[in-house]
């Protein structure tokens, strides 16, 4: 079997790995327009900020691995078209243009940065986005030689950047076009994350929320920064976080069903509209196991997931991925942000009468060295008390909180059945009521009331 993959990130890869494991004798080939295959994006920030020195610790896999392992590698070789009723696609490469046959075909082609209206942004030589190797070691060089950052967007890449920037004694100007700093969480929950980063002694950044920036000045390099409202403040360079768009150009033209969230709509067999082709990673859509809605969450961790389903599946062997929750973390200087499930305003949206609970707890006795706040919000169904989600902000054990909330959001489990559980208690560790068990607690007597 000949089975051809677009897109070498994280799906692409993962599902180029699998098929080989499982079908030693098929042809698999990975095409990309990337420099680089099989590496960790979500490191990006973390390499900016100096965690780790070489950028090669950010590969998994090189090309000479994946062709140890009998995998064909094709590097900035664009596939600019897929022409399903003859089972190939069209690939551009050094000026080339070619025919490659497949009779699987899985497409992982991402996503990419999205790039709000500003007036010659393409013109300057110190904006960027974040999204590849090369936009990496760009940021990271321009940002040793400057004193001052401006970042557009406060989502978990901003916010990413942010620590990376300050950590290296930049000043930063964060940019946000909604009211709110890390509009993804419930107003409450953003608020609690601005308080804490803004009372946070020994840098120099700000948040301008409700500003949208107009134009950039300057001659081959931005000087300064406008804003709508007539704001102006001279930077050193530029970083466009305003989040990111899927890749499905090719995919439509070639008549593939994209769905109500602009991705590729696929079953839970990763299978598009079209036979024999699959879809995986930033570039499709996924159900979420809480609204039953279909919804576009790009995660590095459910890319993975999908590109195993859809080569399993696509080497015969069936396999099915349910679904996400849309469970997230970052962290920014002090404060953990973590999420999973329904936010209050999304159940709104999808048609439930949510109830919430929000408590202030530190993560451990408070007795103990570097105990630390963690402000966790809990959402239920009142008719129902069915557990919709939860959201946790402040010390670095606010993760672990939502990641037991999301096993329960998974079984479906109510407020009732989740305050029962029996969590681990140790001073260094919890107070003896954990955080999420006194949400619940506080939670059940509301819902009776």
């Amino acid at each position: 079997m000949n089975i051809v993959i677009i897109g070498g990130v994280a799906a692409g890869a993962k599902a180029a790995s699998k098929i080989r494991r499982l079908l030693p004798n098929s042809k698999v080939s990975i095409y990309t327009d990337d420099t680089h295959v099989s590496y960790s994006s979500c490191g990006i920030p973390y390499y900016i900020q100096g965690n780790f020195e070489d950028y090669h610790s950010l590969l998994v896999r090189s090309v000479e691995e994946f062709k140890d392992m009998g995998i064909d590698v094709y590097l900035e070789s664009k596939v600019i078209k897929i022409l399903p009723q003859h089972q190939q696609i069209l690939v551009c490469s050094n000026n080339n243009a070619y025919l490659v046959e497949y009779d699987k075909l899985i497409i992982a082609t991402g996503a990419r940065a999205y790039l709000p209206t500003i007036h010659n942004y393409t013109n300057f030589d110190n904006v960027f986005t974040v999204r590849k190797i090369e936009d990496a070691i760009n940021i990271r060089q321009k940002m040793l030689s400057s004193n001052h950052a401006t970042i557009l967007g406060s989502g978990y890449i901003g916010i990413e950047m942010l620590e990376a920037f300050v950590k290296n004694g930049l000043k930063v100007t964060v940019v946000e076009k909604n009211e709110k700093i890390m509009p993804i969480f419930d107003d409450d929950m953003s608020t609690i994350i601005q308080n804490r980063l803004e009372n946070l002694e020994g840098y120099e950044f700000e948040f301008l929320t409700n500003e949208v920036v107009s134009e950039f000045t300057g001659k081959t390099s931005v000087e300064s920064v406008k804003t709508l409202s007539g704001k102006e403040f001279a930077t050193d360079f530029v970083v466009i976080c305003a989040g990111v768009v899927p890749n499905v150009e090719i995919a439509k033209e070639a008549g593939i069903v994209i769905g109500q969230t602009g991705a590729i709509k696929v079953n839970k067999l990763m299978q598009t509209s079209i036979e024999n082709i699959y879809a995986c990673g930033d570039c499709a859509e996924k159900k979420h196991l809480v609204s039953g809605k279909n919804v576009w969450i790009p995660l590095g961790s459910t890319a993975n997931k999908e590109g195993r389903c859809a080569a399993m599946n696509a080497a015969g062997i069936f396999d099915q991925f349910e679904g996400v929750l849309g469970s997230a973390v970052t962290r920014c200087l002090n404060t953990t942000m973590s999420m999973t499930g329904l936010t209050e305003k999304q159940a709104i949206a999808v048609g439930f009468n949510p109830i919430s609970v929000r408590i202030d707890k530190t993560d451990r006795v408070g007795y103990m060295p570097d105990a630390d706040e963690i402000y966790l919000k809990v959402i239920a169904d009142k008719v129902t008390g069915l557990l919709l989600g939860g959201q946790a902000v402040g010390a670095i054990g606010a993760d672990k909180r939502i990641n037991a909330l999301t096993s329960s959001l998974l079984a479906h489990m109510t407020v009732e059945e989740f305050a029962n559980n029996d969590f681990t208690y140790s001073p260094p560790y919890s107070p003896t009521i954990d955080p999420l068990l006194n949400a619940m607690m506080i939670l059940r007597s509301k819902l009776h009331n």
